[in-house]
């Protein structure tokens, strides 16, 4: 079963717009690394500490307490304290409070030994009174984000059959069941955005050949990243492998120019949405007209462009942190069942098997 295919939903791992989690890229969690996130319920997000086992007990327990009855019982109901100190000294803890104090928690354990390096959801858990508020999905949002930075591939968890309101709830931001552990055990996974280490600009343009080889009619790509991060570089490969016509350049001062096709591949339409200030001044340039015909690729584009297309390729890329390294760091994520099926991490030259 291709993992990729999970890759459609918003959740994973990208905040709502208007939502802001920032983590440090690195191969490991640091403990002393901070996570911000901004709600309209004033949520914040922290790594756990060895102090915070009692009160992570109390809301695990709270929290499973308040589910439907099980037979076998859920294993967190049994957790005594130790076990959530063990938890805490050796996989990620994460809590969530508000203005009442904590209201979430949840772990997750680093695989990156496995076939497909994973991080595995434990203890999931939002006190009953602060359900529907979106605490949970901001834990899980947060926990993606700092398992895609120590290299992990999916995400995934083991929810109970006898549960199918709590399947169908992780369903809907991108998990599946990818097997049957038991009678009562079901194993779900989404696919964590593909990162792809470019040391160089040639390496860049390479990088865009081979995504230009997955793209089609249709094709919308939100590119980010800060002025030089190497937009319109990684723009220039795409079309020198879609085979379009003239020099790619950014255009920042016409905003938009058409690339026509010169072979069978789609056109390309080059946006530079930097000096747009609103959607409606996107909207103004009329992409939806060539839309459905051509690759659209918006430099800039986040908060702008996600309305052209349900479905999308948003691809980030970050500078090494070192001045005189031109190593960036690039992430692409797949949004919408047009991106299910297709193998980013493939453009890392890493094949995804599940």
């Amino acid at each position: 079963m291709a993992g990729s295919r999970l890759a459609g939903k918003r959740l994973l791992p990208v905040a709502p717009p208007g939502r802001k989690i920032r983590s440090s890229p690195r191969a490991r969690v640091d403990s002393h690394d901070v996570i911000e996130t901004e709600t309209d319920q004033q949520l914040q997000l922290r790594l756990a500490e060895p102090g915070d086992a009692e009160t992570m007990q109390q809301v695990i327990t709270q929290a499973f307490g308040a589910r439907d009855a099980l037979d076998p019982p859920a294993d967190a109901m049994s957790d005594e304290l130790a076990d959530i100190e063990e938890r805490i000294a050796t996989q990620i803890g994460l809590i969530a409070s508000d203005d009442s104090g904590v209201v979430g928690c949840l772990f997750c354990s680093l695989h990156p030994d496995a076939d497909v390096p994973s991080g595995m959801l434990h203890r999931v858990s939002v006190l009953p009174g602060h359900r529907r508020n979106g605490v949970a999905f901001h834990m899980i949002v947060a926990a993606a984000q700092l398992a895609t930075d120590a290299g992990m591939r999916r995400l995934q968890l083991i929810a109970r059959r006898e549960l199918p309101h709590v399947v169908c709830w992780w369903q809907g931001y991108g998990f599946e069941v990818i097997r049957e552990l038991d009678d009562h055990q079901l194993l779900l996974a989404a696919a964590l955005p593909a990162r792809v280490v470019v040391p160089t600009a040639d390496d860049m343009r390479h990088l865009g050949v081979r995504l230009a080889a997955l793209l089609a009619p249709g094709d919308l790509i939100v590119a980010n990243g800060e002025l030089g991060a190497g937009k319109t570089t990684l723009t220039q490969g795409i079309a020198e492998g879609l085979q379009v016509s003239g020099p790619v350049t950014s255009p920042t001062f016409v905003l938009s120019r058409i690339h026509h096709s010169t072979g069978t591949a789609p056109q390309l339409v080059h946006v530079d949405a930097y000096r747009l200030g609103s959607a409606a001044e996107l909207d103004d340039l009329d992409l939806d007209e060539t839309l459905a015909d051509s690759v659209t690729l918006v430099e800039w584009g986040a908060g702008l462009a996600e309305y052209l297309a349900t479905d999308r390729l948003e691809i980030d890329i970050e500078r090494s942190g070192d001045v005189d390294d031109e190593t960036r760091i690039v992430t692409v994520r797949g949004i919408g069942p047009r991106w299910r099926g297709v193998d980013l991490w493939a453009l890392a030259g890493v094949q995804e098997e599940w």
